[in-house]
C-alpha cells in the first residue's frame, strides 16, 4: 500500500518536471517556427531555460531548412522519456516503436493545444482593448499572427469581426482527430 503512494508522487514527479521542460522546448521551436519575436523578455527565458541541453546536442543535431533539429530530437527523447518512465511506474515494459510513435503524437498534441489556447487567449483579449504594449501580449500576437493572417486570406474580416480564430479552431481540431488521435492509438496499442 506504501508502495502505492510512491508511485503515484513519482508519477506526479516525472510528469510535472519532464512536462515543464518538454513545454519550455516546445515553445521555443514553436517560436522559432512561427518567427515570433525572439527578443521578448518571456522569449529570452525560454532560450535560456532550454539551452543547456540544446547547445550541447546541436553540436550533433544541425538545424535545416529553418528548422531546428536538435529541438525536435530533444523533445523525441524527453517525451519518450516520460513515456517510459510513467510505463515502467505502473508495471508496464514499453516498446520502443511504441514510445517514439506515441511521442510523436503527445508533442503534435501538445503543439495544437498550444496554438488553440495561444489564439482563445488572443481573441479573448482583443475583446478587451489593452493595447498591444505588455510583453506577453506582443509575443502572443508575434506568435499567432501566422496562422491568423493565412485564415484571413480564406475568411476576410467583415466590418471589424476577425472570424480568422474561427477557422484556425476547426483546422486544428480537424487535424487533432484526424491525424493527432489516430497516431495516438496506433502508439498506445503497440506500446
Amino acid at each position: 500500500m506504501l508502495s502505492g503512494y510512491f508511485s503515484d508522487a513519482g508519477l506526479f514527479l516525472v510528469d510535472t518536471v519532464l512536462g515543464l521542460y518538454i513545454l519550455i522546448v516546445l515553445l521555443r521551436l514553436l517560436f522559432q517556427l512561427t518567427g515570433a519575436d525572439f527578443y521578448n523578455p518571456i522569449s529570452q527565458f525560454i532560450v535560456k531555460a532550454s539551452n543547456p541541453l540544446l547547445s550541447r546536442l546541436r553540436r550533433v543535431v544541425p538545424g535545416l531548412w529553418g528548422i531546428d533539429f536538435a529541438s525536435i530530437a530533444l523533445l523525441i527523447v524527453l517525451e519518450g522519456t516520460r513515456i517510459s518512465v510513467t510505463a515502467l511506474l505502473v508495471g508496464r515494459s514499453p516498446q520502443l516503436a511504441g514510445v517514439l510513435v506515441l511521442s510523436i503524437a503527445e508533442l503534435l498534441k501538445l503543439a495544437v493545444y498550444v496554438m488553440v489556447f495561444s489564439i482563445f487567449i488572443r481573441a479573448l483579449l482583443s475583446w478587451i482593448s489593452m493595447g498591444r504594449s505588455h510583453s506577453m501580449l506582443l509575443l502572443l500576437f508575434s506568435f499567432t499572427e501566422p496562422l491568423m493572417a493565412r485564415a484571413r486570406r480564406i475568411l476576410p474580416t467583415t466590418h471589424g469581426i476577425d472570424l480568422s480564430p474561427i477557422i484556425v479552431f476547426i483546422v486544428l481540431m480537424l487535424v487533432l482527430k484526424l491525424l493527432v488521435n489516430p497516431l495516438r492509438d496506433f502508439g498506445r496499442l503497440i506500446l
